[in-house]
């Protein structure tokens, strides 16, 4: 079977994480973004990938987890996250393509992807890779752009936008930009190996006019409340969705198998070859010769 190659949207050299998070305006949907993400982690955890880590804007949520696995495309965006976070040994920073992570299979016992599943042409491909490197049993946090919003229906009913909104299949309104139907990314999840526990729906209020004119505070109180009705319909732009992978997680002396060292996690992302060799800048492959450099502390597995 001939390898898919979708098309990567990729920030390298963005300034995102200041101009549109710390300066454009984004504190509520930060704020209800961690609401949701607090109250679908589990308590503790051993491994999680965060994945589409970017500067790392999420990844002090994730402090109930023994060490976290940050990956993006960018290798500036990782740099950032490394000024930001540090080098400590809980945090592992690598630049890899999504359509075809580097890691062991069924390593991780959670994995997070926020805000960049709307950046997937070819989001099955995204989950099963996903799966893959899940321990069954594993936690998956995803949040979806959602083409069925409240904003997106009023349009269309007023013949102000072309595309239907209760499709199934994604609308693509800028070049690697996605909003999704609700129910088509569900069936994806349940095709790829997951089984949905909760939805949340989050930003009930993301509305210029509102932001400007209503405390911050009772925005987030307001979306904190409506978030729980994600089980029963999707309105927002954004919905949460904590999904498990299928499956019976395996244990050894009652924890998990999960590997101890760095080098223990990764195997070839072209030949699927591992373990990998290590020198001071680089992971090499002895099946199929690839070397994947190191810089500064961030594994490049980008080819």
């Amino acid at each position: 079977m001939t390898p898919r190659h979708p098309p990567i949207c990729n920030y390298e050299g963005s300034d995102y994480q200041s101009t549109f998070w710390e300066h454009g305006g984004r504190t509520y949907e930060d704020q209800v973004e961690a609401i949701a993400l607090r109250r679908l982690l589990p308590p503790s955890g051993q491994l999680l990938l965060e994945l589409g880590a970017g500067a790392g804007r999420n990844t002090l949520r994730y402090n109930q987890f023994d060490r976290i696995v940050l990956l993006d495309y960018s290798l500036t965006q990782l740099q950032q996250a490394q000024t930001r976070l540090g080098t400590d040994h809980r945090y592992i920073y690598v630049a890899a393509n999504v359509y075809q992570l580097p890691f062991m299979p069924g390593l991780f016992d959670a994995a997070t992807m926020i805000r960049v599943l709307h950046h997937m042409a070819d989001v099955p491909l995204v989950l099963n890779q996903i799966q893959q490197v899940l321990q069954p049993g594993a936690i998956f946090i995803l949040e979806f752009s959602n083409k069925q919003n409240l904003k997106a229906i009023l349009r269309y009913a007023l013949r102000r936008q072309s595309w239907n909104p209760f499709t199934p299949e994604p609308v693509e309104f800028i070049s690697l930009n996605f909003d999704f139907n609700p129910f088509t990314i569900r069936t994806w999840l349940q095709e790829s190996g997951f089984s949905i526990e909760r939805q949340l729906t989050v930003s009930h209020l993301r509305v210029g006019l509102l932001k400007r004119l209503v405390p911050l505070r009772i925005l987030v109180t307001l979306d904190s409340l409506a978030q729980w009705t994600g089980n029963w319909w999707q309105l927002t732009p954004s919905v949460f969705v904590r999904a498990k992978a299928v499956g019976q997680v395996r244990y050894t002396d009652g924890k998990p198998i999960l590997s101890s060292s760095p080098l223990g996690l990764f195997r070839c992302p072209g030949c699927g070859n591992s373990p990998l060799a290590e020198t001071p800048t680089s992971l090499n492959c002895s099946a199929c010769g690839h070397q994947w450099s190191i810089q500064a502390g961030i594994y490049d597995f980008r080819q």
